[in-house]
């Protein structure tokens, strides 16, 4: 027998809550390597617990008057305490807005000491940014889901780079890092980018899949202005994101008051619609998130412990501090280096720069050595733990939306439809069928047409259906979605639906694959009900008098 045992692989830990998996393979895999290599005091703050169990948090970004507190409480429906709206810069803070059930203000040195809360790591950042820094509760539905936080408008020049005392571009960064969603709001009047909103764009530039555009303020502008102006937005952010790919720019007006023109009315609702149903499922998507930003985080701990260790073998016996400034100065070949030996992709390295910055300030005779097992402990996090807590995420989505909880509710979010629509969304929320507009005119053609017993076979359907010029393929849709009773034939309500359908395709709209319920024909809603309520009863279920009354 051999006298020596290979040392037996540690078991898999088995995790039933993705939120308890991400603590537990944080602490055990990737922390030991963050405190070894001070990734803490030169990249990022260790996480903590409620890094990984707060609510999703969505950030504002702009110049002065550009909107900020006006979306805010434009998604609120209310106002919230602290508020503070007018063209000139009014939001001088960082503002956490949060849910609460008796409204109040908390200041920034109370909640940068809250373990509970996760900014005790902004005390980095200094006492004038605490003071700057506050947090208003308010009892509002959307915020039972959702946290938001609205920043110092920006205003123009170099001057108030000085005056902030406190490093703006670092409080950003840090709170980006944290965000689910980042929105740039931009003024359609004012789109000068000043060099301190230049910085602040390209200290959160590496969030860019968080980062959404809004172009604000667009209803002021008539259509060929707004054409103009979305164009020159477009030239500039380009230039400072430096994004081969053109960022998707959400147009719109987010405030309560008349549009001042009209004529892109439709536009700002489907640009709305767009931007809010993306907001909406954050609460959806938060694990997701998190999972990804911890694993973002895992691989620039692990860049940053080879460059770190690689450093220190370089040093000398003697003369280590001019070898310092020399390999800080030459930081882009150590950077070459290290990519060729370890087959690190060069877009994964951080800021040239920034690093080389807070190099200066680092004792590299204090930096540990290459320590292969803990990067293998990281290695081993992203290729086994990782995998298994994704294979939760399917359920968890399932339990949230159970619950109701998978969606932002309240505000601007309960959506309150006018009984308007257009194409086959006409005569939504109408009491009269919509197709009784032009069936008249359809019943004229119907009563010239071969009938067995008052309704047309599919071969006499055809032939009238084909003058549309439709193709084969649209019209069998088309049959398919008319013969409601599924009976192979059409009466007089089903052959006005199919010629109403045939117009919404010629008009432009796409045929669904199910008739939605406003289109159903009268005389068969009837039927509709009663096959719902067999399906959600048992067979020994009966349909109560008031419900057979309500149905009629």
């Amino acid at each position: 027998m051999s006298k020596f045992r290979k040392k037996a692989a540690e078991p898999l830990a088995i995790y039933d809550d993705i939120t308890v998996g991400l603590k537990e393979i944080y602490k055990k895999s990737l922390l030991p390597l963050e405190k070894e290599y001070k990734y803490h005091e030169i990249q990022s703050p260790m996480m903590e617990d409620p890094d990984f169990d707060g609510k999703p948090l969505v950030m504002l970004i702009g110049q002065y008057s550009t909107g900020k507190t006006t979306f805010i409480r434009y998604l609120l429906e209310r106002d919230f305490p602290g508020m503070r709206i007018g063209p000139e810069p009014t939001t001088d803070n960082f503002h956490i807005i949060d849910f609460a059930e008796e409204e109040g203000k908390i200041p920034g040195n109370v909640l940068s000491v809250d373990s509970k809360k996760p900014f005790r790591h902004l005390q980095q950042f200094g006492g004038t940014f605490l003071s700057r820094f506050e947090a208003s509760q308010t009892n509002a539905e959307v915020l039972k889901s959702v946290t938001l936080l609205d920043t110092p408008g920006i205003l123009a020049g170099e001057k108030q780079l000085v005056n902030r005392g406190y490093d703006f571009a670092g409080v950003l960064k840090w709170f980006a890092e944290r965000a689910d969603r980042i929105i740039l709001l931009f003024d359609a009047h004012k789109l000068d980018i000043s060099d301190e909103f230049k910085s602040a764009i390209q200290a959160i530039r590496k969030n860019e899949d968080k980062i959404r555009i809004v172009l604000n303020k667009a209803d002021m502008m008539t259509h060929q202005q707004l054409m103009r102006v979305y164009g020159a937005l477009m030239w500039s952010l380009a230039r400072i994101l430096q994004n081969p790919e053109v960022s998707r720019i959400y147009v719109g007006s987010f405030w309560n008051q008349p549009l001042l023109y009209e004529g892109n009315r439709e536009l700002f609702e489907m640009e709305q619609d767009d931007l809010f149903d993306d907001l909406q499922a954050l609460p959806r998507f938060a694990m997701v998130r998190r999972l990804n930003d911890l694993i973002k985080r895992a691989k620039a701990a692990r860049i940053h412990s080879l460059i770190v260790s690689h450093l220190k073998s370089q040093l000398p016996m003697i003369g280590k501090d001019a070898k310092k400034k020399d390999l800080i100065k030459n930081l882009d070949v150590v950077f070459g280096t290290i990519q060729n030996q370890y087959g690190v992709p060069a877009a994964d390295f951080p800021d040239l720069e920034i690093m080389r910055e807070k190099l200066r300030k680092q004792d590299f005779t204090k930096f540990p050595n290459y320590d292969k097992a803990l990067i293998a402990k990281v290695d081993k996090m992203l290729s086994d733990d990782i995998p298994r807590i994704m294979n939760l995420l399917p359920g968890e989505e399932q339990e949230k939306n159970r619950m109701g909880l998978g969606t932002i509710k309240g505000g601007v979010f309960e959506k309150v439809a006018m009984p308007y629509g257009k194409g086959i969304d006409a005569g939504i929320g109408e009491k009269i069928w919509i197709v009784t507009r032009d069936k008249s005119k359809y019943d004229d053609i119907f009563n010239t047409l071969e009938q067995q017993n008052g309704k047309i076979t599919g071969r006499v359907a055809r032939d009238e259906l084909v003058k549309s010029k439709l193709s084969n393929n649209v019209l069998g849709k088309i049959w398919r979605l008319a013969d409601h009773d599924q009976d192979g034939l059409l009466d007089n309500e089903e052959f006005a639906l199919a010629m109403h359908l045939i117009k919404v395709k010629c008009e432009g709209s796409q045929i669904p694959e199910e008739l939605p319920a406003h289109l159903i024909p009268p005389s068969q809603r009837f039927f509709k009900f009663m096959k719902i309520k067999l399906e959600r009863c048992s067979p020994f279920s009966l349909v109560t008098e008031k419900e057979l009354i309500r149905s009629r």
